[in-house]
């Protein structure tokens, strides 16, 4: 191993992609992690690896055969539906040659995958970080010091990135949502289980929303999102129900939905065990911090996004891979760590700013548009292609998008 001690602050997707590279190129990492223990808690549901982005990084780090055997290539059936049942938009995974291939893996699989490819000793169980002193880490028993470089992949509230850049906060977005499970969907919610067609059903109204996605093992996982415009819309007095309790958290969830068609109600009717609460944060598009030297950042906790994208976890893979590509290169020619790790950081904000908008933009549209989903679509398939077009073509791409539903509108 190469005398330079990499310490990532977070055993996620980021931060195990990077120690995995890392040693792979020679270089010793660390990974300090909170969690008490490798049992793996569900860290919600299924994610979509895309080619240019995700599945290079796990092509890079020689587990793409591994990959595969937990990916559901068949799970790229996606399908935006209303209230009423009636289909909006429909993607097959046959059409992947289309829009991309996506596979899809549950996000507990792969970390896994990615934390067990790695030396034994390389995670740090239970070490909580609570704040960095110059190069020391200080956690909740313990402290240690002596990295090189220290990376925080600690996501969205990112003690790392309160040591370089306090003021840079994750902003409230006004969406609010509960994780429910349907276990053994097939024999427990048959009906639900046919429609969802092992991929992923997005029913959609005004500023509400059933994401409803089925995970490898069997289960469905459910996010009943809605707007609450206030930040402590959990709290009992606002709410008043008890967030953390399934039953009052269904009947709840019913209320909401009350004029949905009963098809898509099973989805709160049929959940079982646990309700987690969430809200939708993200950092501003386009912010970044001050390069300080042996300190920088990858994933939500450089560029928190929402998930209306679908690309959180890519560019963090993303992250990792060239954040690795910059460490081992400056090792193996000599050259200053430091501006190369501030030449990654200049190349991340620049890829990553365009996604973190598109997030941003899209989880704007999808709540505050009267008429979703029949009025979004069109926004957010211009939305996608404004992403991808020079600034020149874009309202020559946003008019084509809209003559296309135009016509399609007309010829019903």
């Amino acid at each position: 191993m190469t005398k330079f001690e990499v310490a990532i602050i977070g055993a996620g997707p980021a931060g195990c992609m990077l120690a995995r590279l890392l040693h792979l190129g020679g270089v010793n990492a660390t990974i300090f992690e909170g969690e008490a223990s490798p049992n793996f808690r569900s860290q919600g549901g299924t994610l979509d690896l895309h080619s240019d982005t995700g599945i290079r990084a796990v092509k890079e780090a020689g587990l793409f055969e591994e990959f595969k055997a937990q990916a559901r290539y068949d799970g790229q059936y996606m399908a935006i539906v209303d209230k009423n049942l009636e289909y909006h938009f429909v993607k097959k995974p046959e059409d992947s040659a289309r829009f991309g291939e996506r596979p899809e893996i549950d996000r507990v699989k792969l970390r896994e995958l990615l934390a067990h490819s790695l030396p034994e000793g390389t995670i740090k169980w239970g070490h909580r970080l609570q704040k960095v002193d110059g190069q020391t880490l200080i956690f909740e028993h313990t402290t240690a010091e002596g990295f090189d470089l220290i990376v925080g992949a600690d996501g969205a509230w990112s003690k790392v990135r309160q040591s370089i850049a306090p003021d840079l906060q994750p902003v409230y977005m006004g969406v609010a949502s509960h994780d429910l499970a349907i276990p053994d969907a097939e024999k427990t919610a048959p009906a639900l289980y046919k429609l969802v067609n092992r991929g992923s059903l997005f029913a959609c109204g005004e500023g509400q929303r059933l994401s409803i996605q089925q995970l490898g093992e069997g289960r469905i996982e459910v996010y009943a999102c809605f707007v609450a415009e206030d930040p402590r819309w959990m709290d009992p007095d606002k709410c008043k129900y008890d967030v953390h309790d399934l039953e009052q958290t269904r009947q709840a969830m019913l209320d909401k939905f009350s004029d949905w068609r009963p098809e898509l109600r099973e989805a709160i009717t049929s959940a079982q065990g646990r309700t987690v609460p969430r809200s939708v944060y993200s950092l501003p598009p386009g912010a970044r911090w001050t390069h300080r030297d042996g300190v920088t950042l990858i994933g939500d906790a450089a560029h928190l996004m929402t998930p209306y994208a679908g690309e959180g976890v890519n560019q963090a893979l993303d992250d990792s891979l060239l954040l690795s590509r910059a460490i081992l290169a400056a090792i193996k020619d000599g050259k200053d760590m430091g501006k190369s790790i501030s030449k990654f950081e200049g190349v991340m904000f620049e890829r990553a700013t365009p996604v973190q908008q598109l997030s941003y933009d899209l989880c704007n549209v999808w709540y505050s548009t009267p008429g979703a989903p029949k009025t979004v679509i069109p926004k957010m398939v211009s939305l996608h292609v404004n992403q991808k077009l020079p600034w020149y073509l874009r309202p020559m791409g946003m008019l084509g998008v809209h003559a296309y539903f135009f016509w399609r509108h007309l010829t019903g």
